[in-house]
C-alpha cells in the first residue's frame, strides 16, 4: 500500500507518519522509485504498537523510542532489557542517590533481589516514602500481602520466556510490562468496587 493508504487505513495524518519515519519510530517503505515506497501489515502493526504506548499508556514519544529501540536492537540479557523498560515507565525518578534505605530493608524483608541500579528500586523508595508520610502502613506483614499477590501474576508472567528465542523474550519481557500494568491496575480497582458492592448488599439492615 502506499503511504496514503497507509494514512487512511490507520487513521493518522500523513505528516504524523512521515514524523514517525524520521524520528526512526515506524520503517521506511520499500522503495519502488524514486518518489514512491510501498508499506505492509508490519507498518500497521507498528502504528497500532506505537498507539498502545502513546495513547493507552500516555507515554511521551521520547520513552516510546526507548521502548521501540529496546524491541529494534534488544540487549541480548532479558533482565537489563526489563530494566531499561522500567525506566522508560513512569513514575520517573530524577536523582543520583546510590542507596535506598526503605527500598532496600523492604526488599530485603521480601528475600528479592536488592539491585539500586535497577529502576524499580528508586520507584519502591518513593512509595515507601508516599505511604510514610500519608500515615499508612508499610509494615512487614502489609509488604508481604502485596508482594505474594505480585509474586503469583510475576510468575505466570515470566513462564513463557524460556520457550522463546532470546529477540522474542526481550520483547515479551519489555511489551509484557509496559502494556500489562494497566490491565493490573484496572482490575485491581475493579474487585475492590465488586467486593465493595458485595459487602454493602450483605450488610444487614
Amino acid at each position: 500500500m502506499r503511504i496514503s493508504e497507509l494514512s487512511q487505513r490507520s487513521g493518522l495524518p500523513i505528516a504524523t507518519l512521515k514524523f514517525y519515519i524520521r524520528e526512526g519510530m515506524l520503517p521506511r517503505g520499500e522503495a519502488t522509485s524514486a518518489t514512491r515506497a510501498e508499506y505492509g501489515e508490519e507498518h500497521l502493526a507498528r502504528l497500532r504498537l506505537i498507539a498502545a504506548l502513546a495513547d493507552v499508556r500516555e507515554l511521551p514519544l521520547t520513552r516510546v523510542k526507548e521502548i521501540l529501540a529496546l524491541i529494534d536492537d534488544p540487549d541480548p540479557d532479558p533482565i537489563s532489557a526489563l530494566g531499561r523498560a522500567v525506566g522508560a515507565l513512569p513514575p520517573y525518578i530524577d536523582n543520583n542517590l546510590d542507596d535506598f534505605p526503605l527500598a532496600r530493608e523492604a526488599i530485603e524483608t521480601l528475600g528479592l533481589t536488592y539491585d539500586p541500579l535497577f529502576t524499580a528500586v528508586p520507584q519502591l523508595e518513593n512509595a515507601l516514602r508516599a505511604l510514610q508520610h500519608a500515615g499508612l502502613d508499610t509494615d512487614p506483614t502489609t509488604l508481604r500481602r502485596y508482594a505474594g499477590a505480585m509474586r503469583t501474576i510475576a510468575a505466570e508472567e515470566i513462564m513463557p520466556i524460556s520457550e522463546l528465542s532470546a529477540q522474542q523474550a526481550v520483547s515479551y519481557s519489555v511489551l509484557g510490562t509496559v502494556l500489562y500494568e494497566p490491565l493490573i491496575l484496572a482490575l485491581r480497582r475493579l474487585t475492590h468496587q465488586h467486593l465493595l458492592i458485595d459487602q454493602t448488599t450483605k450488610r444487614p439492615l
